[in-house]
């Protein structure tokens, strides 16, 4: 790698709002896992956290959870195995066809949910003490505008890729 084309990565980085703002996510991401207490069996991983917001409180499928993340059903599988041996999830029959298991949240996993949502509020005023309240406060203004413009986009980037592979599947 020439220093050129280092200089012009950096300076592309941090030109991006979205790259700095998915590495200000993965940081404080990692910093909250590992300041969280530990489960059952030890500390959750990213992968397992992955998960947490594609579980719906009725269940979900692990077929959907796979497509969701982008990964193979196998590797979710490997997932929810260790979340149902934490005793966060667990796999039941889906009322709607017999054949199908869900994932859903146990009832620990319930309160885990809650007790991690805590947490995260613990590592927001561990923010505000670096930051200054003032710009945390600003953060949360701003969060429900972005939340929703993100909700915008990825559904249109979403309906549009369903058009696409509609068109791929008759031959257009």
């Amino acid at each position: 790698m020439t220093d050129d084309y280092a200089a012009r990565l950096f300076e592309a980085k941090n030109a991006s709002l979205l790259q700095r703002l998915f590495r200000a996510a993965r940081l404080l991401n990692e910093h909250a896992l590992r300041s969280a207490p530990a489960w059952p069996g030890g500390r959750p991983r990213p992968a397992h956290m992955s998960l947490f917001p594609h579980i719906a409180l009725e269940g979900t499928r692990p077929s959907e959870l796979a497509e969701k993340l982008g990964v193979t059903r196998q590797a979710v599988a490997q997932l929810v195995g260790d979340l149902e041996a934490a005793g966060v999830v667990e796999r039941r029959a889906d009322p709607a066809d017999g054949r199908a298991k869900l994932v859903a949240f146990t009832e620990a996993g319930r309160r885990g949910m809650l007790d991690g949502l805590e947490h995260l509020r613990r590592v927001e005023e561990e923010l505000a003490a670096e930051l200054g309240e003032a710009i945390v406060e600003a953060l949360r203004e701003l969060a429900g505008p972005l939340e929703g413009a993100a909700e915008r986009l990825a559904a249109a980037s979403a309906a549009h890729e369903a058009s696409d592979a509609a068109a791929r599947s008759q031959g257009t």
